[in-house]
């Protein structure tokens, strides 16, 4: 009967060294790391609605905003952008950049044609996504007339910087 007892032992030795805990997690200098106290979020829900699309930030876009501003407290915005046709090259294409966390762009309709820095001009079509690294310099180029896309930003409240270079729309062409 020794062994059966055995058995049960190491059945038990084994089942407590698969619950461990990790240890805690550390920084290079070896402090601790505390998780940010973030403050509650509450559940929100937006259902489409024309009446919703608003004037923003840009005159040839409209903006529906989804409620996750008020939702997270400020952490995050995440809006609709509606492009109005039809597209005006010397009003969009404007280089700027925005002075975020995160940001996040999915094309829900239509197509857009975006330049940005380090990666030349790129057409984005419904079904497309991008992440757009914090600070990084960007112009529209062009877009379709039914054009929408999602957008999430961290955080909620950021500037948008105008630069004043002309865009570059080619590279390496010359006149």
């Amino acid at each position: 009967m020794a062994r059966p007892k055995a058995k049960t032992s190491a059945r038990r030795a084994s089942r407590r060294t698969t619950t461990k805990r990790a240890p805690a997690r550390k920084r290079r200098n070896g402090a601790r790391m505390r998780a940010k106290a973030r403050p509650p979020q509450r559940f929100v829900v937006s259902h489409h609605r024309e009446d919703d699309f608003e004037s923003g930030l840009r005159s040839y876009a409209k903006y529906r905003d989804l409620g996750i501003v008020k939702a997270t407290n400020g952490m995050v915005r995440a809006h609709v952008i509606r492009f109005v046709p039809p597209c005006r090259p010397e009003e969009v294409s404007k280089r700027h950049y925005h002075d975020v966390d995160f940001q996040m762009v999915y094309v829900l309709k239509g197509w857009i044609k975006t330049e940005l820095d380090g990666q030349g001009a790129i057409l984005m079509r419904a079904g497309s996504a991008w992440i757009q690294p914090p600070r990084i310099e960007h112009v529209v180029l062009d877009y379709s007339n039914d054009c929408e896309v999602l957008e999430v930003i961290l955080p909620a409240d950021f500037a948008t910087v105008e630069l004043n270079e002309p865009p570059v729309l080619s590279r390496g062409a010359s006149k």
